[in-house]
């Protein structure tokens, strides 16, 4: 049987720095540059061991889709208090797409809208 494991995320930025910048500010997240298989510059990002290639997009590259819509959606970070990284984020002068919200009973979320439109989910798990 073959095991898969998580590598990372590439996203396309404009400003590639711009956003590595946002992310840690944002989440903490340690920024490392970096060069691409075609020997483009990358600028890369550490969340916690999750890591996030962050490439330059040119001009022509086309903004991306509306939400919602197939293929990736967004991805989530888990945090054990939605209430006080809403607060730490909004101090930061982060963009909610969605507030604190109870989802079900043991799950809270919320969304986070990052440079290029990435949607960021946060989640509260409990119980």
């Amino acid at each position: 049987m073959v095991t898969y494991s998580y590598d990372h995320i590439h996203l396309r930025s404009r400003e590639p720095m711009e956003t590595a910048r946002y992310f840690n500010k944002m989440f903490g997240a340690e920024i490392k540059e970096s060069v691409q298989s075609d020997g483009q510059p990358r600028v890369d990002i550490d969340v916690n061991g999750l890591i996030i290639f962050i490439a330059q997009a040119d001009e022509a590259t086309p903004a991306g889709p509306v939400d919602p819509h197939l293929g990736l959606d967004h991805f989530g970070f888990r945090v054990d208090n939605l209430d006080a990284a809403a607060a730490d984020l909004k101090s930061k002068g982060a963009e909610f797409s969605m507030e604190p919200k109870d989802l079900r009973p043991g799950l809270r979320i919320a969304f986070v809208r990052a440079p290029g439109d990435v949607r960021i989910e946060l989640l509260e798990r409990s119980g």
